[in-house]
């Protein structure tokens, strides 16, 4: 037991302190030395490994982590005279002090560093795919292998995107600092659909490893958290995309089978669904109600509460139709209106959702094909059959393609 607490811990710790440190070099040295942050902290992380392989873990393995990459960042400026010198510079400018270079790991450092790090992974001068690539790297601690395997591809593809995107912050030349207030408010729109699309990344993704969809939505809620946990960016929308995440969060376990297909709404164990993650959800979406700015992320988090409600009543699907027709204004996407029909079938009946559901037309999609068979299930068997197999015929994972299959079987009999 003892043996395997060893060998879990350098991993657990990698996860949780490599990317603070990372985060408080990475705004020490500047966005044209990120390699040299993370080589930095690589070798930290290489000692400890073979140091606590012989010797066992120190008392206090955070903090020797933390010795231990002050003393090897020390080491290097003594060794790099010109980068030191360069160094020492912008800690002067930004600092208006003549002393010594510190690598200032507290608490505090550490949390403004990474709110820094969010502004600067999430910057728009790359596309989103780079900017989750970058966030799930330098402020999640993921390696290239569990990258590529978040985004089913391999890891050729994601070292070429992240050095890609690493350069274009170079050329652009970000500075990894706290933003102002006004940056801020220009900003924040790009950083929480990054953090968005992270979290969508875990919930909905077909990859099988359910661990590591675990984990891309843990993360995308800890990075939004700390938005929430600092008065300049704890703002109403940032509430409710954590309360969406924490409403999404909650259906976990129920919308997936043990072999990670999708289970549809309305066959979920309601006893699956995590009560106390509910209450958060709310938590935060009463926090959004304040100011008198509405976005997408509000409705989305009051569509998914209205969810999280085991009655089945009209009053419910009713509520649930109306905010999707007040997202739709604000954004429209063909999924949305997917949604919507689903939720116009609930209060108003098949037939009415039928015709509005044909005329968003997403022939290539094996999601629509499902709704079209669950819509016309009972109201004309035929047409439900023939789009249920256009639906098995798109579908990608073993999974979606078993539920089809028990679907059709079902309305064979």
């Amino acid at each position: 037991m003892l043996l395997m607490e060893q060998s879990e811990l350098i991993p657990h710790l990698f996860r949780t302190e490599y990317r603070k440190i990372v985060a408080v070099l990475c705004k020490l040295f500047g966005i044209e030395h990120i390699e040299i942050a993370e080589d930095i902290v690589s070798n930290t992380f290489l000692q400890a490994s073979e140091l606590w392989g012989v010797k066992g873990a120190p008392p206090n393995p955070a903090g020797w982590l933390y010795t231990a990459a002050k003393n090897k960042t020390r080491d290097y400026l003594k060794r790099n005279a010109n980068f030191a010198q360069n160094i020492s510079k912008e800690f002067t400018l930004r600092t208006t002090s003549t002393e010594e270079i510190d690598v200032d790991l507290s608490d505090k450092n550490i949390s403004d560093s990474q709110l820094a790090m969010i502004f600067v992974t999430c910057h728009p001068c790359n596309p989103a795919d780079a900017q989750i690539g970058l966030a799930l790297n330098l402020l999640c601690g993921f390696g290239i292998d569990e990258i590529a395997r978040a985004f089913l591809t391999n890891r050729e593809v994601i070292y070429k995107r992240l050095q890609r995107a690493k350069e274009k912050l170079r050329e652009e030349r970000v500075r990894i600092e706290e933003p102002a207030l006004n940056e801020i408010d220009n900003r924040m729109t790009s950083v929480l659909m990054t953090l968005y699309l992270l979290f969508n990344e875990g919930y909905y993704s077909a990859s099988q490893d359910v661990t590591l969809r675990k984990e891309l939505c843990l993360e995308a809620m800890r990075l939004t958290y700390m938005l929430t946990d600092h008065p300049a960016t704890n703002k109403p929308e940032v509430n409710a995309l954590l309360s969406l995440m924490c409403f999404h969060s909650s259906r976990f376990d129920a919308r997936l089978g043990y072999h990670g297909e999708t289970i549809l709404y309305d066959e979920q164990d309601r006893d699956l669904w995590n009560q106390e993650l509910i209450t958060r959800g709310e938590y935060f979406l009463n926090l959004a109600s304040q100011g008198n700015k509405l976005s997408k992320f509000h409705l989305e988090a009051a569509i998914a509460y209205w969810h999280t409600t085991k009655e089945n009543s009209t009053e419910k699907w009713e509520n649930i139709l109306q905010l999707y027709n007040q997202l739709l204004i604000i954004e429209y996407s063909p999924m949305a209106a997917l949604n919507r029909t689903y939720a116009l079938s609930k209060a108003h009946g098949k037939e009415q959702a039928i015709v509005e559901a044909e005329k968003i037309n997403l022939v290539g999609n094996h999601l629509y094909h499902c709704l079209l068979g669950e819509l016309y299930n009972g109201v004309n068997n035929a047409r439900a059959l023939f789009h249920l197999q256009q639906a098995l015929s798109l579908a990608q994972s073993a999974g979606d393609k078993a539920i089809i299959s028990n679907k059709i079987s079902q309305l064979n009999h």
